[in-house]
């Protein structure tokens, strides 16, 4: 099994992370703030929790996980385009990533669950 540090996925998803925190930063409404940025940091975490347990069981729950936090900041991105703290050309990007990242966490869940039947 590969380290986490390898895996494209949560590369890709820790630079989205890191770009959400960067964006955000003056932004005021601490809420929204808090929440966006925890989505976003929720999905390498998960992979890296995932991938430092001893099971291929919870390595996939951890993916799944992810995944989920995947689908909960591209709500909250389309959320931020639409009040106007999220500017739409950076909001389409970052939506962009997150299906990608889902679509990767799809595939790496399937072949962690088949090793496990």
């Amino acid at each position: 099994m590969a380290r986490f540090e390898e895996l494209e996925v949560w590369k890709r998803s820790a630079r989205l992370s890191a770009n959400l925190y960067k964006a955000m930063i003056d932004l005021k409404d601490f809420g929204f703030r808090d929440q966006i940025t925890r989505a976003g940091l929720s999905i390498p975490s998960n992979i890296a929790e995932g991938y430092e347990r001893n099971s291929d069981k919870e390595l996939a729950n951890f993916l799944n996980y992810a995944k989920g936090s995947a689908g909960e900041l591209r709500t909250q991105v389309y959320i931020g385009m639409e009040i106007g703290y999220i500017k739409t050309e950076i909001g389409k990007g970052w939506i962009e990533e997150c299906e990608e990242i889902s679509k990767m966490l799809h595939g790496l869940i399937r072949t962690v669950r088949a090793r496990i039947k």
